[in-house]
């Protein structure tokens, strides 16, 4: 599984808040957020990014 297709986004696309506030614009596109969501979700949390990793509580 990779990116959305473009028939997969186009169908998600009208759901997402349009989000246009004045001030700088955006780094990433919305499609891209969403592609990197679900990547992180499809591969998880490498063990370096998890809170016993930063030292912000108790391991997982």
């Amino acid at each position: 599984m990779g990116d959305l297709t473009g028939a997969q986004w186009d169908r998600l696309k009208p759901v997402l808040p349009s989000g246009k506030r004045p001030g700088r614009p955006p780094t990433w596109t919305r499609r891209q957020l969403i592609d990197g969501i679900r990547w992180r979700t499809r591969a998880g949390t490498p063990r370096g990014m998890s809170r016993s990793g930063t030292g912000l509580g108790a391991g997982v």
